[in-house]
């Protein structure tokens, strides 16, 4: 009996990955789990119960309480908290904000990676899972692991044109989270060891696409 597919891709903001993840999952006929929703989504909880998130042990001590349940229908992608649909307001200026304080609290990477964890074992049909920390902490014996980067001014482009946002000032705030990623001590942003690097920066969504699907079908 064949084990079901395990892809890891990893990258700071605005690589692509999202995007990228979703449609490779689409393509392979996987499941798809976006891991920096549910990031997004624990900050919205806390911001919602007042929690202070400059207080980590405010945060650790409530961490516990969300209830958060990510779809993985590539198709159809969104998340719950408790019984409320907060797949738009996680996007906004207040999460985003906030996302990097409550990701740096160890309690919180210590409950969302074991909820991944469990999510990628019940995908009888494989899953494409993408973040900061899939290859190496999350999912370290997935069958693929890629990390997708792309220089700083192609992201803030990227992620600008998403949000309808003043590029330079994506740019700084792409900065100040790639600082804050890739220096907390709780599963930093670091590339896995045995990942296949994706330079995304003169690519289209397209080439990407293809390159991992190439990648994969032919192993």
């Amino acid at each position: 009996m064949t084990s079901p597919l395990v892809i890891a891709i990893d990258g700071p903001s605005g690589s692509g990955k999202s995007s990228v993840s979703r449609a490779i999952a689409s393509q392979l006929g996987l499941s798809y789990l976006d891991t920096g929703s549910m990031y997004r989504a624990m900050t919205w909880f806390f911001q919602n119960q007042g929690v202070d998130l400059d207080d980590p042990a405010a945060i650790e001590s409530h961490a516990g309480d969300a209830v958060i349940k990510p779809s993985v229908d590539p198709a159809n992608p969104g998340i719950t908290v408790g019984t409320v649909d907060v797949s738009e307001p996680i996007r906004g200026d207040l999460v985003t904000s906030g996302v990097s304080r409550v990701s740096a609290v160890p309690r919180v990477r210590e409950l969302l990676v074991e909820l991944q964890r469990a999510i990628a074992k019940a995908a009888t049909s494989g899953i494409v899972a993408e973040g900061r920390d899939i290859g190496l902490v999350v999912l370290p014996n997935a069958d693929f692991k890629f990390f997708l980067t792309a220089d700083e001014s192609a992201r803030a482009s990227r992620r600008a044109a998403e949000n309808g946002e003043e590029v330079s000032a994506t740019q700084q705030h792409l900065a100040s989270r790639d600082q804050a990623d890739s220096t907390r001590k709780a599963s930093p942003l670091v590339q896995a060891p045995d990942a296949i690097v994706i330079d995304t920066t003169n690519m289209t969504f397209d080439e990407v696409v293809d390159h991992i699907l190439l990648l994969v079908r032919g192993a």
